[in-house]
């Protein structure tokens, strides 16, 4: 988990998040793993160099097309390539993601971001987690 500005972009954190994963072995004995199976992400994450990024790191990439990126790729016609494969029954799966930051949300510290510092933010970030995922 890492903590950034309010107006900040999630996407430049998205490969320092990527490699701080840790995915425990399927069987024992193993090291842990550090890349996962997918990335399931939405369309703010669209960016070609994104995309360009993860396919370099050998992680499929399950993002919707951004409606401009769309109208420029068909613009060009035969030379605007092939649309980025999307899996729409995997994408489903992200509302896992949105559920967890809606539970956070019910925290008012958390939602209104009152901590002067981040790692007081972070800290109750990393405590209402515990106390959700204890439930």
């Amino acid at each position: 988990m890492l903590v950034t500005a309010g107006q900040a972009h999630d996407n430049p954190l998205l490969f320092p998040v990527l490699e701080a994963i840790s995915v425990p072995a399927r069987l024992g004995g193993q090291r842990p793993r550090s890349r996962p199976d997918c990335l399931i992400a939405d369309r703010a994450y669209s960016h070609p160099s994104t995309r360009k990024a993860l396919r370099q790191k050998g992680i499929p990439a399950v993002i919707p097309e951004k409606s401009d990126q769309l109208t420029r790729r068909q613009a060009k016609g035969s030379r605007g390539g092939r649309p980025p494969k999307f899996d729409s029954q995997i994408y489903r799966e992200r509302n896992v993601v949105e559920r967890t930051f809606n539970r956070l949300k019910q925290w008012r510290g958390i939602a209104t971001r009152y901590d002067k510092h981040a790692r007081n933010y972070r800290a109750g970030i990393v405590l209402a987690s515990i106390l959700i995922w204890l439930r």
